[in-house]
């Protein structure tokens, strides 16, 4: 049996086990879900209030969001993240180091400022999304789920089927 460390995909229902693991960890030692996007935006208001307070003051959302910036375990998951995939790219042999892949190439063209704007706007919107839905996709489709939240599993299969047509139509010379 070949290694699973140095495989370059594994399998859904191992790591499905492997996050269902990590979550119920999570409720057990520190009482909550597992997510990313809360580090970001409570990072983001802290530094907001500090830096400039009369313009966090002046928007509501921001205002009732007393949250000094700080680094816990929501950021240790973010940098855990980064680490695992580095970890598992070297150990897997697993690295393209290109800025403009392949498949975008195709796509979209070879430019890097394309690629690097494209990933930026993707990211932001993405964060948008996920604090206008209050969690992200792993806040909702595995910390909710889990729980049985039930906007948590009106999301879940939103967010996949969305995310398959906008794959789909992205790469539809691809798939011809």
């Amino acid at each position: 049996m070949k290694n699973p460390l140095v495989q370059t995909s594994w399998s859904p229902y191992a790591v499905g086990a492997g996050i269902g693991a990590l979550s119920w960890f999570a409720f057990l030692t520190g009482r909550r879900p597992i997510g990313i996007t809360g580090a970001f935006e409570t990072t983001a208001v802290g530094l907001g209030q500090r830096i400039a307070p009369d313009a966090s003051g002046a928007n509501a959302y921001l205002a009732e969001a007393d949250r000094p910036p700080k680094f816990d375990w929501e950021w240790a998951l973010a940098a855990g993240v980064v680490a695992g995939s580095l970890a598992s790219a070297l150990a897997s042999g697993d690295t393209d180091r290109r800025a403009v892949p392949a498949r975008w190439a195709r796509s979209f063209g070879p430019s890097p400022a394309r690629r690097y704007v494209a990933a930026f706007v993707g990211g932001a919107a993405m964060m948008y999304g996920a604090r206008m839905a209050k969690g992200c996709t792993s806040g909702h489709g595995i910390s909710g789920t889990l729980q049985l939240a039930g906007a948590s599993w009106v999301f879940s299969p939103i967010m996949a089927l969305t995310a398959g047509v906008v794959a789909h139509a992205l790469h539809a010379e691809e798939t011809r």
